[in-house]
């Protein structure tokens, strides 16, 4: 399961990023953002994302013990969302010993 998971977030870490770069390459953000803000939906979407980065991040602040390591993963996800968010998993799972289930990412970090 872990191996699976691991998978996933670097995939999805990839992905992301390939996807902000071609798109960032055919038209820059500051430019889109007119048309995009002045969409409902589009707004709806983007709401929906941060508030879906506040609640991970929420979990973040519980795993991380140091408040400059809670500050820096609140930037890399407001900033980065997504590409962030699977980061930050893939890193977590990573940092558990081969015999620790994945389930154990999900607890606080030890002192």
């Amino acid at each position: 399961m872990k191996m699976t998971l691991k998978l996933l977030a670097a995939v999805i870490c990839l992905f992301m990023l390939t996807v902000t770069i071609l798109t960032s390459m055919a038209e820059s953000l500051w430019a889109a953002w007119p048309v995009y803000a002045a969409n409902p939906w589009a707004m709806a979407t983007f709401w929906d994302a941060y508030s879906g980065f506040t609640l991970f991040w929420v979990w973040i602040a519980f795993r991380e013990r140091s408040w400059p390591m809670r500050i820096l993963w609140l930037i890399l996800v407001y900033l980065l969302g997504n590409i962030a968010t699977a980061a930050y998993l893939f890193i977590a799972l990573n940092q558990l010993r081969p015999e620790q289930p994945a389930s154990d990412v999900l607890h606080r970090r030890p002192a």
